[in-house]
């Protein structure tokens, strides 16, 4: 799954267009590196997303096929800090 549509379904940041954004920024990191949009993500990567006031670093527990449900979102991620 692309790291924009896997931000948004896990609801780390709420809109695709903002996560293309940010990623765009060089603001979301995937294992250290910054990460274009289309990275494809795997099980066990680590996203760091630098936000003005704060960091959030989050290791992928699962990739889904498709969306999810807002009670399920939270399972896809593990956060670090």
């Amino acid at each position: 799954m692309r790291l924009d549509k896997f931000i948004k379904v896990s609801r780390l940041i709420k809109r695709r267009t903002v996560a293309n954004e940010v990623s765009d920024m060089g603001r979301v990191l995937v294992n250290g590196n910054p990460a274009k949009p289309s990275k494809q993500l795997k099980t066990g990567d680590i996203i760091t997303i630098e936000y003005a006031n704060r960091k959030v670093e989050a290791r992928v527990l699962k990739v889904p096929e498709g969306n999810v449900s807002v009670q399920e979102a939270s399972s896809l991620y593990e956060l670090l800090n």
